[in-house]
């Protein structure tokens, strides 16, 4: 088992995803730590990809080579062209896609891309050198005491930090759909 990489990406949602696929097809040694490899990008309740807004990250994405619309395009199960009422300027292409097909075809994609690696399990620590004047990472340690080495971290963790979910006067700790919070 390799435990030295040029970058380590922690998160396995659509930001770690295309920063892991970026890197990893540039030529770095790139890790992909992920709290659960069955959830890869995963989509929460509306899986859409398009509209005005989310519609435009997504065209600067591809533009940089990115997966997503490609992923997109793959997994869709309906195309709706949004605002026709309105002036041509207004209108937007989204894609309502598979939010299982999704995710496993994020996966799929992943893990045959060169260069690129998947660890699942949380990280919990980064480690840096601290010899020098100014610190510099070094690498980052897992939940399960793993250390692996690295030029650079790339950190897209989300919400799921320090996750607490309020219903009412309860509150719980935890992340979408019952995923766990991360700690550490």
């Amino acid at each position: 088992m390799t435990l030295e990489y040029d970058i380590i990406v922690i998160g396995g949602g659509h930001a770690g995803c295309e920063a892991a696929s970026a890197a990893a097809r540039l030529g770095s040694r790139t890790l992909l730590l992920t709290m659960d490899m069955a959830k890869m990008a995963s989509m929460s309740c509306n899986p859409a990809v398009g509209g005005v807004a989310k519609g435009q990250i997504v065209r600067e994405i591809d533009a940089l080579g990115g997966q997503m619309g490609r992923i997109t395009d793959l997994t869709a199960i309906q195309f709706r062209m949004l605002n026709r009422s309105k002036g041509a300027a207004m209108w937007s292409p989204r894609a309502q896609c598979d939010k299982t097909r999704f995710s496993e075809e994020w996966r799929h994609t992943l893990e045959n891309t060169l260069n690129l690696y998947i660890w699942q399990d949380a990280a919990t620590e980064l480690l840096f050198d601290t010899s020098a004047a100014k610190p510099r990472v070094t690498g980052v340690r897992t939940r399960m005491g793993i250390e692996f080495a690295c030029k650079a971290v790339i950190l897209t963790a989300g919400t799921f930090l320090d996750g607490l979910m309020h219903c009412g006067t309860s509150h719980a700790e935890g992340g979408r759909a019952g995923d766990a919070a991360s700690h550490g």
